[in-house]
Order: structure tokens, then sequence, then C-alpha cells
């Protein structure tokens, strides 16, 4: 199946893909490997759809929600770079930071949201290997940040 033709059955609309805010590169290719930056969950209009720490200000279920829409961003990110996301090969790796409150454990279950979209676009092509930490704080209050590998052809 073409990749974003399933986007468009999953009921996801892809952001316009724009060139970076800061010092960085939003993708960068060395040989077949895709090094996606990290994402943030901002809306169309740039505004996050949450702010602030899981285990205070969020639920788990609106951090996955964050991790989610940090996905969208990225294959937004990949669909400008390559214009194609059917190009897309493999999920490498997905690497996602969970802005957490002291004592809040469950930073594998936030990235559950970036993980399971990411098996839903891509099938068996969007298993991939995983790291997910917590930390203190993020840039703009962002409760997660995800970013990857991906392989292409």
């Amino acid at each position: 199946m073409k990749y974003e033709q399933k986007i468009k059955e999953l009921g996801i609309d892809l952001p316009a893909g724009s060139e970076p805010k800061a010092m960085y590169i939003p993708v960068k290719q060395v040989g077949n490997l895709l090094f996606i930056s990290g994402q943030l969950p901002a809306k169309a209009d740039g505004s996050l759809l949450y702010e602030g720490k899981l285990g205070s200000e969020l639920t788990l279920e609106q951090g996955q929600e964050c991790a989610r829409l940090c996905i969208v961003n990225m294959l937004a990110a990949v669909k400008f770079y390559l214009g194609d996301l059917d190009r897309v090969k493999n999920v490498v790796k997905v690497q996602a930071f969970v802005a957490s409150k002291t004592g809040f454990d469950q930073q594998h279950l936030v990235t559950n949201g970036a993980s399971q979209l990411l098996f839903d676009v891509f099938g068996e092509a969007g298993k991939h290997a995983r790291t997910a930490v917590g930390i203190n704080q993020l840039p703009m209050n962002s409760p997660v940040e995800v970013e990857a590998i991906f392989e292409v052809e």
C-alpha cells in the first residue's frame, strides 16, 4: 500500500513542510538513512497541542496525543525532504523525550503514541528500536519531543 494513501485513510492531514526556525536542519541524509530532528507536538498554527509535564499538568493520554502529533510533524518533514513518503523503506529507531514530574515512570507508554502511528502508517516497516527518556524540561515547555532514523530507497 502507498504510505501517503494510508495516511489519508487514517484521516491525517500532513502540515506543509517548512524551513527550520533555528540553527539546524529538519532532515539529514547519510547514505540511505534519514536522521530526523526532534519534532514537537505543534499544531498548524505553530502553537503546542499541550504544554507542561507528564504526571503533573498532563495525563498519560494527553502525552500519547502529543507523541502522535510529533510523528505527524515528522512525516511532514520527511515528505518535504523526500517529496514522496513511499520512498521510506523502514523506520529504524525512535527516541522520545518526555518532560516528566519526578516519580512519573510511564515514558514508555507515552511513546507508544508515536510507535503506534508509525506502525499504523508503515505496517511491519514501521516497527523500530526505541528509547523513551524522562527529562526535566523541553523547548517551549513542550511535554514531548520525538526524533527518528528512517531508511529510504
